[in-house]
């Protein structure tokens, strides 16, 4: 033993010499050397790139911790107080030791002035093997030629030194003593999902046991990030998650990968911090960035430059934290490539492939303003955290023992909301770490109780790892005031003289800190310190802000804002307040005031003070109308207080209506809504569109009975987010609308709904609009139909079905008796339905005790439209649709324009409509119909009973049938008529239901084409109007039509309009008042081209009741003489020769009864005059002459003689 102490204190002579404390390190050595492992540890902590290997190999345990003391002393003064202040805080140390420790070294008396690290007389020893010295600088001078064999000799090398660099770095990562925080438990991979379709992933490869899971259950394995098809240019790809979701993780994971030989498809991997380059204030070059920031090769920089950039596609270059840039970066550059830039410029050109052109580049960042430097071709990938069973593998692997496992799932189980926040690994691992003190001795239930929101986990977890059960309330407000400063100055990284050396002991003890190698620029380097993660830095800024004295209520209530993050593309960059707001919500919990009275050493009436103002301040935050990412910060927050009282009132100041809409959102997101919509008494609507939603982000809204009306529309948004879905839908019972929009859900994300879908009889609306289904999806859609008594529309527009499948929909319109209207145009496919009149007892009774006989009287009783447009339906298509329409209900429209039925498809329908019972309309418009193919439809529908109009525009491919309702449903209207009953009911045949109205416009009717026209007329039982306006019939039509007409029966009108007319053809149609008794105005004119003959509408309703079969046309005339029927003559804008007057005239003495002239023309030659005067005695019915001066004139003195 004096041996020993006397080889100690040689060995510590240079110390001992400088100190004069011979006794005092034989003691500490001695004290050491029971816990090696403990000291390797804190040099690890304080030394964290050193290399310790080769010096520390010495067989001599006690001259293994002098050397490492050693280390430890010459990185300087601040270093060793940290190192002292952690002996004595951490290990069993005797008070008679304790005090001269700390007393000697606590507070650096007596401590020479040695160089501090990062100085010009740093020991090379100290320089990271990696950094240049400055006299080797490898800027961007001209490299010289070398062979290729020594080329890639040297590149060989210097990849070899990568991969085993970073093997060396993650080789040990078990927890350390006092360490439980800085390292990481087993690697568990979080939820990740694609987000752009520009970098589809090859899922060929094989899986690696353990690694992601896409939201499809596709397996994402590490070979997955980096499989796209972009074979040239930047391959960019960039991980999106929120805070404490595992993207650094992720990044370090990566690297462990490639040191192990699991990414062999990358030859280097380089990983960067922005949080250490933001520290870099001078100008880089890239070799700079790889070989004086990263690793160093032993020789030749310049030829493993050139390696590297023949080699690019098999170079990987990670950049971690890229919303923790300080300055933006411009989307535009005038510097050339080589030249020397900031590290964000040297990232952009990476990007863009204008440096190391076909390397892989990948990027994390929190969702949010993404610098205008990333291109916008990069790939996204979101970054999920845990589900259900992540979370129990996670516990599985955090506790050892199978009992403490069960135990701890249990516990997570029974709490809802501690189970959400495991979401987030980050508090998954805040969580277990709770349990793994708390479960010891307690209850089950008892320790979640304890862990109802985020703030109480970290104030658990604190208790949990004070030293010797007590709170050292000086330490933790310390470092809270570290954080805040920290944050306040967008500072994440410390350097020793930033915290004091007991709070760094204490946040060494307590693992709440980590270190780090810190390159501020080629040759110089210092050791960095930094909390384990950003949101323990920003829980202990809160700590700081609600305990300290020094902090006033206004001063907090600046602190309590809320802030959006739109996913947009912005020069701004991201804060690091994301949870601040938050955790000074949960410290203002009731529960929290007794922790907050011991830290701040106030009684709780103080504690209670400031509470109230962080309450006060969100209470005013609820008034306002807040964006939908505020909404969400916000329902974080009043859910970590606990108050149901500002909960109410932050559910009751919600609007109605509460769109989302592009930013992302996460299970833990739409949890924190639902807990805090159920203070809500009115119904809410929930409208996401365009947000990048984690794939079981509808899971949290179980149970939610405020939620009316419940919409997503976004193609992120798979089969994973339809199975959740599905399991949340049949809770919700007061959801009437639901919306699933734009997403890629596939037949297995349908079938999850459908089996869903009758379990909510309550709903009245569903969409599936524009999520490209295909025919086996729709048609498992459309069969819940008959399961939903309330549904009233259903939308699958915007999805692929063929023509067999729509049948297949029209069969299914037909025969469910709720289906109102079933719509297909193109791209549209919409049902309507009408839900029955029952009572909601009726809806829910057993359905075999209703019989088929209730079915098929309610098949009776409705009346379906029918609208398949643009559909490509042809020819035997219409055949299977006319035989299930026979079998169906009445019809109040059936619309199949712009298909290809053609003349045949429009014959088959027209013959078959008097079957279908259509009371509405028959639209054939844009069938390729010819003008052959009208007179065949015409003829097909001219005896139809309920036809009520017939409109052909061959010009403007319109073909439209209208038809009356049917006889039973006319009942009431026939009984009220006006009619007499011996004209009414004493008919030998059923007279039509309604007189109809024949247009055939624009369709370019000849002369030779009347004949078969009117024989098609002739079948019709009785016309009403008919319309061959905008034809080209001539004056020759004309005179042709004038001696048909007789045998179509009797009209009310018939327009001949803009068929390029004469004079001619007006004397050929004056005969008709001769002939056809019906007629009684004739209006002609000439520039206008407007031709119409008219009957009176009374008249016209007595003449046809009489126009039956068993009656002539001159009976039902001289029957109806003793009335006397006037007639009008109306003719404008024409020139009256006297020839022309003359014919006319002659014509009109023919016209029986009396007679009106209307001559609205030019001036009239006083040889027309004459003409007129000449024929007026042979007009004695001749009861107006009406026209210009001239004829008013010679009109009065014919009167009065």
């Amino acid at each position: 033993m004096m041996h020993q102490e006397a080889r100690a204190g040689l060995l510590m002579d240079p110390i001992s010499l400088q100190l004069d404390t011979e006794n005092l390190c034989g003691c500490l050595v001695r004290l050491l050397s029971k816990d090696p492992e403990w000291l390797s540890a804190k040099v690890k902590f304080f030394l964290p790139n050193m290399d310790l290997g080769s010096g520390d190999q010495s067989p001599d345990p006690t001259q293994r911790v002098i050397q490492q003391l050693n280390k430890l002393h010459t990185q300087g003064q601040t270093t060793w107080q940290e190192f002292i202040h952690c002996v004595c805080m951490e290990l069993d140390v005797p008070l008679d030791l304790e005090v001269p420790l700390l007393s000697t070294w606590g507070h650096g008396d007596g401590f020479p002035r040695q160089p501090e690290v990062g100085e010009e007389s740093q020991p090379d020893s100290q320089l990271h093997p990696g950094l240049k010295r400055p006299h080797q600088s490898c800027g961007s001078s001209p490299r010289p030629k070398q062979c290729k064999k020594q080329q890639q000799e040297l590149a060989k090398r210097y990849l070899q030194l990568l991969r085993t660099s970073a093997q060396q770095r993650y080789a040990d990562r078990t927890p350390g003593p006092g360490q439980p925080l800085a390292f990481p438990q087993a690697y568990i991979p979080p939820i990740l999902q694609w987000s752009r379709a520009s970098a589809p992933f090859d899922t060929q490869e094989g899986a690696i046991t353990g690694d992601p899971k896409a939201e499809d259950g596709t397996d994402v394995n590490i070979r997955d990030l980096f499989n796209t098809k972009a074979n040239r240019g930047p391959r960019v790809t960039v991980l999106l998650g929120k805070a404490g979701m595992g993207k650094t993780t992720l990044a370090h994971r990566l690297c462990q990968k490639w040191a192990d030989g699991q990414l062999d498809r990358f030859q280097a991997l380089f990983l960067f911090e922005f949080r250490q380059l933001n520290l870099i204030t001078g100008f880089l070059t890239l070799p700079q960035l790889l070989f004086d920031l990263y690793l160093r090769p032993e020789a030749g920089p310049e030829a493993v430059f050139q390696y590297l950039e023949e080699n690019a596609n098999g170079i990987l270059l990670i950049f971690d934290g890229l919303d923790e840039i300080f300055h933006p970066c411009s989307s535009k550059e005038t510097a050339g490539p080589e030249d020397p830039a900031s590290a964000l410029t040297l990232f952009s050109r990476l990007c863009r492939g204008t440096l190391l052109p076909g390397c892989w580049v990948m990027a994390t960042s929190r969702p949010g303003k993404l610098p205008a430097c990333l291109p916008t071709e990069a790939a996204t990938v979101h970054m999920w955290g845990f589900d259900g069973p992540r979370v129990e593998e996670y516990v599985s692997r955090f506790f050892s023992d199978q009992p403490s496992q069960e135990a701890a799932v249990a516990e997570l189980r029974t709490n809802r909301r501690l189970w959400s926040m495991c979401a987030v690994p980050a508090l998954c691992r805040v969580a277990c770490l709770c349990l793994y003190r708390l479960l010891p001795g307690s209850s089950p239930g008892q320790s979640a109780a304890l862990l109802p929101t985020m703030t109480q986990n970290y104030v658990q977890m604190v208790l949990t790892l004070s030293p010797r059960g007590f709170l050292p309330a000086e330490s933790l407000l310390g470092l809270g005031e570290v954080a805040l400063r920290g944050l306040e100055t967008g500072k994440v990284i410390f350097s020793a003289g930033d915290i004091p050396p007991p709070v760094m002991a204490f946040g060494a003890a307590l693992g709440l800190m980590t270190s780090f190698c810190v390159c501020t620029g080629p040759g110089h380097q210092e050791t960095g310190y930094a909390f384990t993660h950003v949101s323990l830095q920003e829980f202990f800024a809160a700590l700081h802000l609600m305990a300290s004295p020094q902090v006033d209520k206004d001063t907090l209530s600046q602190h309590v804002t809320l802030t959006s993050r739109w996913v947009q593309r912005t020069k701004a960059r991201l804060g690091l307040l994301d949870h601040l707001p938050t955790f000074l919500a949960g410290l203002a919990s009731c529960a929290c005031r007794p922790f907050l009275s011991l830290l701040a050493q106030q009684d709780e009436a103080w504690v209670g003070t400031k509470q109230a103002a962080v309450v006060q301040a969100l209470r005013k935050l609820a008034t306002r109308r807040l964006t939908g990412p505020k909404v969400v910060e916000l329902c974080h927050c009043v859910g970590e207080t606990q108050a149901p009282e500002l909960a109410g009132f932050t559910a009751q100041s919600l609007p109605h209506q509460m769109p989302f809409h592009n930013f992302l959102l996460t299970y833990a997101d739409l949890a924190a809504l639902t807990n805090i919509l159920g203070h809500r008494d009115a119904p809410i609507h929930l409208d996401f569109e365009g947000c990048p939603l984690e794939p079981r982000c509808p899971e949290a809204l179980a149970g939610c009975g405020q939620v009316e009306n419940l919409s997503f529309k976004s193609r992120k948004c798979g089969d994973a987010f339809a199975e959740a879905l599905s399991r949340s839908l049949p809770t919700m019972g007061s959801l009437k609308k639901l919306g699933l929009a734009g997403s890629k859900i596939t037949a297995q994300g349908i079938s999850h709904l459908v089996q869903a879908l009758p379990l909510c009889p309550q709903l009245e609306e569903i969409s599936f609009r524009d999520n490209q289904l295909k025919d086996w999806e729709v048609l498992n859609v459309v069969e819940v139909l008959p399961c939903l008594p309330r549904l009233r529309k259903l939308e699958l527009s915007l999805s692929n079905v063929s023509a067999s499948t729509l049948l297949s929909l029209t069969n299914v319109a037909v025969t469910c008796p709720t289906v109102r209207m079933l719509q297909v145009r193109k791209a549209d496919l919409i049902f309507l339905l009408s839900p029955p009149t029952e009572t909601a007892t009726e809806l829910q009774g057993d359905p075999d005790l209703q019989g088929n006989a209730n079915q098929r009287k309610e098949a009776q009783r409705r009346s379906l439209a029918l609208r398949l447009q643009k559909c490509q339906l042809g020819v035997h298509d219409v055949e299977v649709l006319i035989a299930q329409l026979r079998e169906g209900p009445h019809l109040d429209e059936v619309d199949l324009s712009g298909n290809r039925l053609e003349d045949e498809g429009c014959q088959l329908m027209a013959e078959a409509a008097p079957q279908l019972h259509i009371a509405g309309k028959l639209d054939l418009s844009s069938n390729g119909l010819s003008l052959a193919g009208v007179c065949r439809v015409l003829s097909a529908v001219s005896t139809c009973r309920t036809l009520a109009e017939f409109h052909v525009s061959l010009l403007h491919k319109t073909v439209v049938l209208k038809f009356a309702p049917e006889p039973e449903e006319q009942e009431v209207t026939q009984k009220r008529a006006a009619f007499p009953d011996s004209l009414t009911f004493q008919t030998p045949s059923d007279p039509p239901l309604c007189a109809p109205r024949i247009r055939l416009t624009h369709c370019a009717l000849q002369a030779q084409h009347l004949e078969h026209l009117c024989k098609a007329l002739g079948g019709s039982c009785c016309l009403c109007h008919l319309d061959l306006s905008g034809n080209a019939l001539g004056d020759k039509g004309a005179a042709l039509l004038a001696q048909l007409l007789p045998g179509v029966g009797a009209l009310q009108s018939l327009n001949l309009s803009e068929n390029g007319l004469s004079l001619d053809a007006v004397f050929s149609l004056t005969q008709c008042f001769s002939t056809l008794p019906w007629l009684l105005h004739l209006d002609f004119s000439s520039e206008s081209q407007r031709v119409i003959l008219r009957g009176d509408g009374r008249d016209r309703d007595l003449l046809a009741a009489g126009s039956l079969p068993e009656f002539q046309a001159g009976a039902q005339f001289l029957g109806f003489g003793q009335r006397r029927i006037s007639r009008s003559f109306c003719l404008r804008e024409c020139q009256l020769e006297p020839l022309s007057l003359s014919r006319l005239c002659e014509t009109l003495e023919k016209c029986p009864g009396p007679l009106e002239v209307k001559l609205s023309c030019n001036v009239l030659s006083d040889q027309s005059l004459e003409t007129l005067l000449h024929h007026l005695p042979r007009l004695p019915e001749l009861s107006l002459l009406q026209g210009q001066e001239q004829l008013q004139l010679i009109w009065k003195n014919t009167t009065e003689n």
